[in-house]
């Protein structure tokens, strides 16, 4: 089994990011939902500015993995975790799961231990059923790939 390299997590509010923070968030954004994905669509949907934002940085100051928890009311009634990548160099090491971990504890800490409802593509279903979240309703497109609703009880 292939170790993770040494990697600097972070955590901010929008407005406690730096502007290089920023733009090393949103090119690892676009990088693999726009560009790898090959799916042109507004990255930019106006929930970062109240989202918490949860990222790794490797040795050269680039994004390996990023998630950002989204407060009740704003994408869905629950809290939610959304934006979850791994770079590209950075698959298969285990590493979407320690980034899921952290982002379900810092949600849990920012409110409360409440229920986390999520919009995953559908293909990863199973990664997300072992984190503990169950299937709500879907598949539905969106930005052209199918998606399912899922939930993870308040634990």
């Amino acid at each position: 089994m292939t170790t993770l390299p040494s990697l600097q997590w972070c955590q901010a509010t929008f407005d406690g990011l730096a502007g290089t923070e920023l733009y090393a968030i949103l090119t690892a954004r676009v990088d693999v939902f726009v560009v790898e994905q090959d799916c042109p669509y507004p990255e930019l949907d106006g929930l970062d500015q109240t989202a918490r934002h949860l990222w790794a940085l490797d040795g050269s100051g680039r994004v390996a993995a990023y998630a950002r928890v989204t407060a009740p009311g704003t994408r869905f009634s629950e809290p939610s975790i959304g934006r979850v990548l791994t770079a590209l160099d950075y698959r298969g090491l285990g590493l979407g799961r320690e980034l899921m971990e952290r982002a379900m504890k810092l949600s849990g800490e920012i409110y409360s231990g409440a229920p986390l409802r999520i919009s995953a593509q559908q293909h990863l279903e199973p990664f997300y059923a072992s984190l503990g979240f169950n299937f709500v309703r879907g598949p539905y497109p969106e930005d052209g790939i199918p998606h399912i609703e899922m939930i993870r009880p308040d634990r």
